[in-house]
């Protein structure tokens, strides 16, 4: 008879690049090392009565900047790239709820609900506590509800980032979220690193980072391990109107894209700029694909640093009080 845990499933080959591990952490460079080691504060604040939980980087008398994850990810997705952020802004990643750290939804999800958390950690954080707005960044399914922020709340923002988040054309369309399954138990957490990988598929040549966001995507349960994000989040939810809801923004905005991106190639890029006649620029990650942080972390936190430090120069520019 099998001593192992009910729904608990064996893989005997080799699933991901992790699995070649078989559990052990693989080396990583020093400038990961160091930025892991700066410890964030977390913090929850209640949503419709949902606690959500976030992480939060340097100090709060300094400019926001609001970092929002991708798909079933969660805020540590951001915490080796929060720290080269926090020299200059206040930097906050929250888990939306039914991924991370934060509760699960029984009654289900929306985009206006995942909205509506973006603004209660960037109020209960202190991002809105100052004079200068806060940023927005969303990774992925985070950049489709950091568009839905912009439409909603863009008044109060200073901008949103969209990396990789592609808004497609009419002859286009979005591809359907996860269906919604069960979770399985893993016995070991090696077995459940081996079952790690990424949507879309793609090589990560960078294994200590994907082994990183793996570790943290678990929770240890009774009999074993499994994902920390819930199944059901899918299940009746709809996207919305993307494209309406671009057009719709009140802030300042622009894309990221990864070079090898198969969601947003070029043209879908340059699709989304022109529904904003054309004052969005899109700037491209040089050999990332659509994990942009996890393929090239520090390319993106120089286009980062670049685009913000623009905008901010750009608002001094702008502001002397004279008359227009």
């Amino acid at each position: 008879m099998s001593d192992k845990p009910a729904n608990t499933v064996d893989f005997p080959e080799l699933q991901t690049p992790l699995a070649a591990l078989e559990g052990a952490v693989p080396p990583a460079p020093r400038w990961f090392t160091d930025a892991i080691a700066v410890k964030p504060q977390s913090a929850t604040v209640e949503v419709d009565g949902a606690l959500i939980h976030y992480l939060s980087w340097g100090s709060p008398a300094k400019p926001g900047l609001l970092l929002v994850h991708g798909n079933a990810a969660h805020a540590y997705w951001w915490s080796f790239i929060a720290p080269y952020l926090s020299r200059d802004y206040h930097v906050v990643a929250l888990d939306l709820s039914g991924m991370g750290d934060s509760a699960w939804r029984p009654a289900g999800y929306s985009m206006e609900g995942f909205a509506a958390e973006v603004l209660a950690v960037a109020e209960h954080s202190g991002l809105m506590s100052i004079d200068e707005p806060p940023v927005i960044v969303g990774h992925s399914f985070g950049g489709f509800v950091t568009i839905l922020a912009g439409a909603l709340y863009g008044e109060r923002l200073g901008g949103s980032i969209l990396l990789d988040a592609p808004v497609n054309p009419p002859d286009r369309p979005h591809s359907s979220p996860l269906t919604a399954r069960a979770h399985h138990h893993y016995p070991t957490i090696a077995r459940a690193l081996a079952r790690f990988r990424l949507l879309p598929p793609q090589v990560c040549e960078n294994l200590y980072l994907l082994d990183y966001v793996a570790r943290l995507s678990l929770r240890e349960v009774e009999g074993g391990y499994r994902w920390k994000f819930d199944p059901q989040i899918w299940r009746n939810f709809s996207i919305g109107d993307m494209e309406a809801q671009l057009r719709d923004t009140k802030c300042r905005i622009a894309f990221f894209r990864g070079e090898h991106s198969i969601l947003m190639p070029p043209e879908i890029g340059n699709f989304m700029s022109s529904l904003l006649g054309r004052t969005a620029p899109v700037v491209e990650i040089p050999e990332a694909q659509h994990h942009v942080m996890l393929d090239q972390p520090l390319a993106l936190v120089a286009a980062l640093r670049a685009l913000l430090a623009d905008w901010r120069h750009s608002e001094v520019l702008r502001s002397p009080d004279e008359p227009v």
